[in-house]
């Protein structure tokens, strides 16, 4: 069997010290630049790579973060996953992916998973997470960051958009269109981006005394969302009555489902006859098939504000928990009929 390469044999080759090629391969260490390539000119020449594991042993630090996410069929998700992966790596940091279910089914025994690697920071995207998840947590010292979710709990850190703002601004601008009869598609009604969608979008909706003309629930889900769709709009669910002029969806994973939903299976026009908003602002709904008109999420921000987050509580365990809400623009396009004097601008 092949010997296996240590430090030992590429000190040997480099002419240096054994302690000189660990600080080459430890993040964070200072070794000079000449040192630097002599030590990787013949790593590489032997084939050597740095147990990670092992040092972990040693320093007792894993430089792992687990990553738990429940829902990559919403194409922000993966997008959010790749800049989190990248900001984490650069600081230094491993990354580990967990699945999850949206709900909190399965977050208790992924938990067990993600300490049993002696991850040094949780970022949970998605997935909920309850108060008694989080004090496991703390007992065990490992700090976690809610990513487009929040909780209650105010000693949860959680980094979202102004959901509720965003909700604001879409029935400001269907009632601008002069709309008469707005409806909403909801997401999972257990999401906190849910929530703070709709209230965001009802309250203002009352305070300009318009009121909600229908509601459905499409729980996040493509198929869910065009059921919820055919509900809304189908004839032997209206019997004859009128339909919606507008519809505020949850997100742009379902505003498409519905898209497609009511013009391929109703004939109808958007915007002509419905205008439809979504929110995300995923690369899809600039597709010219979709133009969807949508709340912008901050990602590049929420991702930064999230990282750093995280890595401070890692280098102090005693600083306070943060609940950081970022605006999103409203992104005008030919999904919705647009206001007099309103544009992206």
């Amino acid at each position: 069997m092949k010997e296996a390469i240590t430090s030992q044999h590429v000190a040997r080759k480099a002419g240096v010290s054994q302690s000189a090629v660990s600080r080459v391969f430890s993040p964070g260490a200072s070794a000079s630049a000449e040192m630097t390539a002599k030590v990787q000119q013949a790593a590489n020449e032997l084939g050597y790579r740095p147990n990670i594991l092992a040092r972990s042993l040693i320093t007792g630090k894993s430089k792992i973060i687990g990553v738990v996410v429940a829902y990559l069929e919403n194409q922000f998700y993966p997008q959010a996953l790749e800049k989190l992966s990248l900001a984490l790596q650069q600081q230094g940091f491993h990354v580990l992916v967990f699945m999850a279910t949206m709900t909190d089914d399965n977050v208790d025994q992924l938990l067990d998973e993600l300490l049993d690697y002696q991850v040094e920071g949780i970022i949970m995207a998605s997935a909920s997470m309850s108060s008694d998840l989080a004090r496991r947590c703390r007992k065990s010292g490992v700090p976690v960051v809610l990513f487009n979710r929040r909780q209650d709990d105010e000693t949860l850190s959680a980094v979202t958009s102004n959901n509720i703002l965003g909700g604001r601004k879409v029935a400001q601008f269907l009632i601008a269109g002069n709309h008469q009869r707005i409806a909403h598609i909801a997401g999972w009604e257990g999401a906190s981006t849910q929530r703070d969608r709709e209230l965001g979008f009802i309250t203002e909706l009352q305070q300009q005394g318009v009121p909600l003309f229908n509601r459905e629930v499409g729980n996040y889900h493509f198929e869910s969302a065009q059921q919820a769709a055919r509900a809304m709009f189908g004839r032997e669910k209206t019997n004859g009555k009128p339909i919606p002029d507008a519809v505020f969806v949850g997100n742009d994973h379902m505003a498409l489902a519905v898209m497609e939903c009511i013009r391929d299976e109703f004939g109808l026009r958007v915007p002509e006859d419905v205008s439809i908003v979504g929110y995300d602002d995923v690369d899809l709904a600039s597709w010219p098939s979709f133009s969807l008109t949508t709340i912008r999420q901050p990602l590049n921000r929420m991702v930064s504000e999230t990282v750093n987050t995280l890595v401070n509580n890692i280098n102090d365990s005693a600083s306070a928990s943060s609940r950081i809400e970022i605006d999103g623009d409203l992104i005008i396009r030919n999904s919705a009929r647009v206001p007099d004097g309103w544009n992206n601008a």
